[in-house]
């Protein structure tokens, strides 16, 4: 979704996009001719926030990094969280928005609930944006677009499997969450958010998924992004019940000097921005 003001298009290259959730950001400036990321950083939060806590922080971190104190050519924001539905585009209807949302998430009567079309894949992801970094980000800069992070990643994921034929699975994960993403072929057969306190947990979602679906853990091969590395608790635990495990590589290359010790797939999200 964009919310936009009339004024002259900025004639800059350079993309900013923000991926803001309760546990944490991320800050990727790129240059939308080369798709090079010319800077990055994140923030991790020691307990969970709330929203009027994640703008104060998404404040610090322009006020700390003079890299972000400049113009866009273009500002895209993601939200992560687990207050979305999918719709299938023919049965959406936005005037009744708050009804795909209310069985499974606490909404209240002046929440507002924005949506995104995945075009390609004829599905509407409903969700609750937070309206204080919206506005914030429009007072800032005039116009910006944003995203539920679930779309972001099926698009990218539905676009990379569109002709296949056997099932996959796909896991995000983030601080104390995951998002799930089972396919069949090239048809959505799940897409789900779960929380989690413990590997146990973790695994406990999984293969319930995956009994739901009659899909067998020893053969589907499972896709990585996100918080989670070969060697962690997590990892540990998936690999005991899932033997085809593998890394989602990202697409952007790094400036000299643009550096990072972490794996490519950390960051698969943000990099993913359409």
């Amino acid at each position: 979704m964009t919310l936009q003001e009339n004024n002259n298009i900025l004639k800059h290259t350079n993309r900013l996009s923000v991926q803001v959730s309760l546990t944490g950001l991320s800050f990727l400036v790129t240059d939308t001719n080369s798709g090079i990321s010319q800077f990055f950083t994140k923030k991790r939060f020691s307990a969970i926030s709330n929203p009027e806590e994640v703008l104060l922080s998404i404040q610090r971190v322009f006020s700390e990094n003079i890299e972000l104190q400049t113009e866009f050519g273009e500002i895209v924001v993601i939200y992560s969280n687990e207050i979305y539905a999918i719709v299938p585009e023919i049965l959406f209807d936005e005037s009744r928005a708050s009804e795909y949302l209310k069985f499974n998430s606490k909404i209240l009567s002046n929440d507002y609930i924005a949506n995104d079309l995945i075009k390609d894949q004829k599905l509407v992801v409903v969700y609750i944006p937070y309206v204080n970094i919206n506005n914030y980000f429009f007072e800032k800069y005039g116009s910006f677009k944003y995203y539920h992070g679930v779309s972001v990643l099926l698009k990218n994921i539905m676009n990379l499997e569109k002709y296949a034929i056997v099932s996959k699975v796909y896991l995000h994960v983030r601080e104390g969450q995951f998002d799930c993403i089972i396919l069949k072929g090239s048809s959505l057969q799940l897409c789900n958010t779960y929380s989690y306190r413990s590997p146990e947990d973790f695994i406990y979602y999984i293969l319930f998924s995956f009994e739901q679906l009659g899909i067998n853990p020893e053969t589907v091969p499972v896709f990585l992004s996100g918080e989670i590395e070969e060697g962690d608790d997590i990892y540990k635990q998936l690999y005991t019940y899932i033997r085809s495990i593998s890394f989602i590589e990202n697409k952007i290359s790094n400036q000299d000097g643009v550096t990072t010790s972490e794996a490519s797939h950390i960051n698969y999200l943000i990099q993913s921005t359409p």
